[in-house]
């Protein structure tokens, strides 16, 4: 057989494998929600782990490694968190927090901030790692903080700081 041929089925063998997920180099900190979604998680993925393996020589491959790679990454998460007490505080940003605050244009925003794998901006959480959580951590009522943006600084003014929803 030609080495060209050779090269062509590891090359195809490569390609199916998924890219692992970057874990990322800031602390893992996370809500009680947060830790409760991770656990979540893992335990749907060893459910499917389990499906595929009862399928055997059937499962398809793609969804089995997809499902170990993403399994890795979930239980290294879980190992890793560190849960912060409940953001009680109304005087001072803390993770868990949610902060009214408003932009340059007067318009205002209320977000959450979580934990990086508990974020979901549609929805109002922002991880905390964030430019704009950074921003808002540490803030009080009445700060004027700089959120440093890739589409420019903006100046916002935080507002108001509830506790956990």
């Amino acid at each position: 057989m030609s080495r060209a041929f050779v090269n062509e089925d590891q090359a195809a063998a490569q390609a199916s494998q998924p890219v692992e997920r970057r874990v990322s180099d800031q602390p893992n900190y996370v809500t009680a929600k947060g830790l409760e979604q991770l656990q979540r998680r893992v335990a749907e993925l060893n459910g499917l782990r389990g499906e595929l393996q009862a399928l055997g020589e059937r499962a398809d491959k793609q969804r089995w490694a997809d499902t170990e790679r993403d399994l890795r990454y979930f239980v290294a998460r879980v190992q890793s968190a560190q849960v912060v007490p409940p953001a009680l505080s109304q005087d001072k940003v803390q993770i868990g927090s949610r902060v009214r605050f408003a932009d340059e244009n007067g318009e205002e925003h209320t977000v959450q901030l979580v934990g990086e794998d508990q974020a979901d901006a549609a929805h109002g959480l922002v991880n905390w790692g964030s430019p704009l959580g950074r921003a808002l951590l540490g803030a009080k009522p009445g700060d004027e903080v700089l959120w440093r943006r890739p589409a420019g600084d903006q100046s916002i003014e935080v507002i108001a700081i509830m506790g956990e929803a």
